[in-house]
């Protein structure tokens, strides 16, 4: 048996005025999705669990099968796996955007998406300036790099991690002084490395140069999704099968590392509206050569959600149905083996309130001994009229494979 999950990051969504009180899933073109959801089943399920933040760490982990009431030990980490920063138990490591800033208003959680190359210069730039025996960047993707701070001893480690630090793409045009960490463990150090990060920036080539152009200048840092290192075992242990993941986001792809699952690179996927959808697909399909499970993240719905682009969410939306799952579902109706393909969204990501919120979401599953109902389409509205409810997210995969 070959099992595929495919994840419109952020894909669900509220009922809009501007589309006649559809949700843009429901406003798009996805025949294929609509596929799934005629010749198989339909529900809904709550990946985010009551009292946790509705971020995409929590709600990848419940799909992959991983109760984060017991497994969740903060972002950082999990994106730390994947860049191969190898945590101790005195360390913290803290999600370190790279934001714009204009007098005390967030302007932008990703300085305009800006460029790794761009990026990279200006973390280098950060780490001669401000980094200590106690304090390291380190350069990821796009905005989104880490920040690492060593404490005394484990204990100190664990109350630092706990500091309250807000994700910043839930703040945008608003004042983030009211947002900042305001006590704690290391709440200090932490407030510092975020004030001072705006003098080494300020003046930085790059910034200047992206001024020039009209860009979002990356003129502050962001610390927070803080964690220690975290333990959990091994997919192929909880559910048998060996598995890949597929992703352009450090954090998935730091979850499918530490759970043991191949993380697989796929030329041009850039976490943004011009991902390679294609070549997800294509990657995804010759995994399954060697290995029965691929697990498949497409993070660009998400971000139109949190740019408030209508347009644009639903393009990625259709292009995720046509790119990803058109392909994958072309390759098994000619491949004549035993599957099973479950298609859902991690959270939703409303374009109303351009963050993420904790409604439960839609799936589908279709394939070798999926019992068929009666629903149509893949959208929010029939999944709600569906009795198929999994209250539980990390329960689902649970159901999918056994």
């Amino acid at each position: 048996m070959k099992y595929i999950v495919l994840v419109g990051d952020g894909m669900v969504d509220r009922p809009l005025e501007e589309l006649g009180g559809k949700t843009p899933l429901e406003a798009a073109k996805t025949p294929n999705m609509n596929f799934i959801a005629e010749k198989g089943r339909v529900g809904m399920t709550n990946m985010i669990p009551s009292r946790m933040a509705p971020a995409s760490d929590v709600a990848n982990l419940s799909i992959l099968g991983y109760s984060p009431r017991k497994y969740y030990s903060g972002r950082g980490p999990l994106e730390a796996a994947n860049m191969g920063i190898e945590l101790k138990d005195d360390e913290v490591a803290f999600r370190c955007n790279l934001i714009t800033v204009s007098g005390a208003k967030l302007v932008d959680y990703s300085a305009g998406h800006i460029a790794n190359k761009e990026a990279a210069s200006l973390i280098k730039e950060l780490n001669a300036k401000l980094a200590t025996d106690n304090v390291r960047f380190y350069a990821g993707i796009s905005y989104r790099h880490l920040c690492v701070i060593k404490c005394k001893d484990k204990e100190e480690a664990k109350a630092l991690s706990k500091l309250k630090c807000t994700p910043p793409h839930d703040i945008i045009g608003k004042n983030m002084e009211r947002f900042l960490p305001k006590k704690g463990q290391g709440v200090d150090l932490v407030l510092k490395l975020m004030q001072d990060s705006k003098d080494v920036l300020a003046g930085h080539e790059v910034n200047n140069v992206r001024i020039d152009l009209k860009e979002n200048p990356a003129n502050m840092i962001w610390l927070w999704g803080q964690g220690t290192r975290p333990f959990m075992p091994r997919f192929s242990e909880r559910f048998k099968v060996e598995g890949s993941i597929i992703s352009a986001v450090d954090l998935i792809k730091g979850i499918g590392k530490i759970i043991g699952l191949k993380v697989i690179d796929v030329p041009g996927a850039t976490g943004y509206y011009d991902t390679n959808y294609a070549g997800k697909a294509e990657y995804a399909v010759a995994s399954l050569k060697d290995r029965d499970f691929v697990f498949v993240h497409v993070e660009a719905p998400d971000e139109a959600g949190h740019n408030g682009d209508l347009r644009e969410k639903i393009r990625a939306i259709e292009n995720f149905d046509k790119f990803v799952v058109g392909s994958v579902l072309e390759y098994f109706k000619s491949a004549g083996q035993d599957f099973r393909i479950l298609v859902l969204s991690d959270h939703a990501t409303p374009i109303s309130i351009r963050t993420h919120s904790r409604d439960y979401v839609c799936f589908a599953m279709y394939g070798t001994d999926i019992e068929q109902d009666e629903w149509m389409y893949f959208n929010e509205k029939e999944a709600r009229s569906s009795k198929f409810r999994v209250d539980k997210g990390h329960e689902l995969m649970e159901f999918f494979i056994r």
